[in-house]
C-alpha cells in the first residue's frame, strides 16, 4: 500500500509541475544530438590527430595572427637593400655587421653564408607557425604537409619581391633554402606534438 501510495504521489507531483513521466523517460533514452556528440568526442578525435585537447577560437586566431606578423617581418627584411641591412635597421644592423665580420674572417670576403642562414631561420619559424595554425583545422600530419607547401609558396613570392628591391635579386637557391627551413620547422613541431600525444596516451593507460 505504501509503495502504491508513494507512486501515486510521484505522479501527482509530476502532473502538478506540468511534467509527463513518459516524456521524461523518452528524453533520457533519446540519442544525443550531433553537437553534443561532437563536444563529447572532440577531445578524443583531436588527440587521435596528434593535436592534444580541443583548441579554442582564441588559440586559432592568435596562431594566424602570428603567421601574418612573421610573414610581414620577412617581407620587411626583404624590402631592405644590402646597405640598408648594414646601416639602417638599428639592432638588426648591429648583429648583421658582427656576423658579416665573422663570415669574412672565416670564409673570406666573397662568402655569403649569412644570407642563406637568415633565409633558413626565417622560414623555419614560418614553418612552425603555419603548422601550428593549420592543426586547428585538420589532422597534424596534413597540417605539416600544407604548412611546408604554404611556406614554400610564400618563399616564391618573396624572391619575386626582391626583383624590385635595389641591390637584391631573385635567387632560386634561396627558395630551396626557404623550403628546407620550413620543412625542418614544421617537422620539429610535428615530432614534438606527436611525442606529447604518445606520452599522454601512455599516462592514461597506466593504473
Amino acid at each position: 500500500m505504501n509503495a502504491n501510495h508513494n507512486t501515486d504521489d510521484d505522479h501527482g507531483c509530476d502532473s502538478a509541475l506540468g511534467r509527463n513521466p513518459a516524456e521524461d523517460a523518452s528524453a533520457a533514452k533519446a540519442p544525443a544530438s550531433r553537437t553534443e556528440r561532437d563536444c563529447a568526442n572532440g577531445g578524443t578525435r583531436d588527440r587521435a590527430r596528434g593535436g592534444g585537447s580541443p583548441r579554442p577560437r582564441c588559440f586559432t586566431a592568435i596562431s594566424w595572427i602570428l603567421v601574418a606578423v612573421w610573414a610581414a617581418f620577412i617581407f620587411f627584411m626583404s624590402a631592405n637593400t644590402g646597405s640598408g641591412l648594414s646601416n639602417d635597421l638599428g639592432f638588426f644592423s648591429s648583429i648583421y655587421r658582427v656576423l658579416d665580420e665573422m663570415q669574412t674572417q672565416l670564409l673570406g670576403p666573397d662568402a655569403d653564408a649569412i644570407n642563406s642562414i637568415a633565409h633558413f631561420c626565417e622560414y623555419a619559424v614560418l614553418g612552425v607557425l603555419f603548422a601550428n595554425a593549420l592543426r586547428s583545422h585538420m589532422p597534424l600530419r596534413r597540417a605539416f604537409v600544407i604548412a611546408v607547401v604554404c611556406a614554400s609558396a610564400y618563399g616564391i613570392t618573396d624572391e619575386i619581391h626582391q626583383l624590385f628591391v635595389p641591390e637584391r635579386m631573385c635567387d632560386p637557391v634561396d627558395w630551396v633554402v626557404d623550403t628546407l627551413g620550413a620543412s625542418l620547422g614544421a617537422g620539429l613541431l610535428f615530432v614534438v606534438l606527436r611525442a606529447r600525444g604518445a606520452e599522454g596516451r601512455t599516462a592514461r593507460r597506466e593504473p
